[in-house]
């Protein structure tokens, strides 16, 4: 997020959980079969346990997965797991206190480790993600310790390359730490095989050679996967997005909270994904990017 945070909407500007439950209805209707609930931070949502178990109830809602840093899921992991949420992602940039803090501007390491053990205690949680972006000139000391950490955890650490969506403008293609230098670093220390996985599948998954756990790589930048992607993402005031770098997006609130029915609002959906961006271009010449950051859109 940025340094100076976000302005906070007013509870008229953001959908009610009813209007997400009926969303999500349509989109199920039309052959939606996963949702993620993510945020920027889904768990400062009042009551989120109440929509996840609204969204359950959806048919043809096969999964829900979550999306959080972390911060207040001690208190609120046993509530979602029996709300119906299926897996969970921990996004955990360091494993060093003051490292953490350089990269969130908040000392709250403990605390969300606290919360990931947490919920460990849950076996309807696993397997349990933790995101880590990576960033070079800082993750490369991380790669060995996130390695043993997913040796020792039930958890499957996911290296995520950095992406122009962070809310400074830092971003610079020198930046992006690949995932295969990560996985080099780590398969010189400890051997990996490859873990077939999804085709629409964002990671590609390793485990490693011993069997003690398995880790994977999210490569956006230097391994685009836009071919392969089925995902649209909707913001918290109801505006679809069809990719991470949209520069445009479709209202949903306005028709929704004009009459509009299931039909029109499928209409509505169906012309927007047919619209779905090609490619991001990020490694494109004038590649533009988007004014809403990565903390206003979600993973």
């Amino acid at each position: 997020m940025p340094a100076e945070g976000l302005p906070w909407l007013e509870r008229e500007q953001i959908l009610s959980f009813e209007e997400i439950v009926r969303l999500v209805g349509v989109l199920a209707s039309i052959g939606v079969e996963k949702v993620r609930v993510t945020g920027g931070e889904p768990l400062v949502r009042r009551d989120l346990a109440s929509l996840i178990g609204m969204l359950r109830r959806v048919e043809g809602v096969e999964e829900i997965a979550l999306t959080t840093n972390g911060y207040l899921l001690e208190r609120q992991a046993g509530l979602l797991v029996a709300a119906g949420v299926d897996r969970f992602n921990v996004s955990i940039d360091s494993l060093q206190r003051d490292r953490f803090y350089e990269l969130t501007r908040r000392d709250a390491l403990p605390r969300v480790l606290a919360g990931l053990e947490r919920l460990a205690q849950f076996p309807a949680a696993h397997p349990v993600k933790v995101n880590a972006v990576a960033i070079r000139g800082f993750t490369e000391a991380e790669a060995l310790p996130f390695a043993r950490f997913a040796r020792d955890h039930p958890y499957e650490v996911r290296f995520i390359e950095f992406m122009p969506l962070d809310a400074d403008g830092a971003w610079s293609e020198e930046k992006v730490l690949r995932g295969e230098e990560i996985r080099a670093a780590i398969e010189a220390e400890y051997p990996l095989e490859p873990v077939s996985s999804d085709p629409h599948s964002t990671s590609r998954v390793y485990r490693f050679a011993d069997g003690a756990g398995t880790i994977g790589f999210v490569s956006p930048v230097s391994e685009p996967f836009c071919a392969e992607c089925n995902r649209i993402r909707l913001t918290a005031e109801g505006r679809l997005r069809t990719c991470l770098f949209s520069l445009g997006e479709t209202d949903l609130r306005e028709p929704l909270r004009d009459g509009a029915g299931d039909a029109e609002i499928a209409a509505i959906l169906r012309e927007a994904v047919w619209r779905k961006e090609l490619k991001h271009r990020v490694n494109e010449p004038g590649f533009v990017q988007p004014t809403r950051t990565m903390s206003a859109i979600g993973g």
